[in-house]
């Protein structure tokens, strides 16, 4: 039969952020790797949705041709629910997953609006604070 340990040793296999928020305690940051350059924050993902393949495509290619992007993941067949002019509609799209640099963000922002055929084009970004360096560089 197995020994019980206490709860609170339980607590130790836990990572350090869930018990953080566990304790109530705010999450410790981690220290950046040495020879890192990154500051969270600095790179940010956008994400656009876009009515069909062909418009998705060429809005990322032109978005990376014009360095406004790193990289852009086309994920299909995305439903969106939504209210628009006082009706529920329900469509069929594509949504760009959008990595670039957050300083990018406002003309990347002016470009798709430019461009997008929707009377209001989707752009809503987030700053990553987690990094994998290798990747970003």
């Amino acid at each position: 039969m197995p020994v019980l340990l206490p709860v609170a040793s339980h607590l130790l296999l836990l990572p350090q952020a869930l018990l953080s928020m566990a304790l109530g305690s705010p999450p410790v940051q981690p220290t950046p790797a040495l020879g890192s350059s990154y500051v969270p924050g600095s790179v940010s993902a956008a994400f656009v949705t876009c009515p069909n393949e062909k418009v998705t495509k060429e809005i990322a290619r032109a978005m990376v041709e014009k360095q406004l992007a790193a990289c852009i993941n086309l994920i299909p067949q995305i439903i969106s629910i939504y209210e628009w002019t006082g009706n529920i509609e329900d469509d069929s799209e594509l949504l760009m997953m959008i990595k670039t640099q957050s300083s990018l963000i406002p003309a990347l922002t002016d470009f798709v609006h430019s461009v997008h055929p929707y009377e209001v084009a989707e752009v809503i970004s987030l700053p990553m604070e987690q990094r994998n360096s290798p990747y970003l560089h």
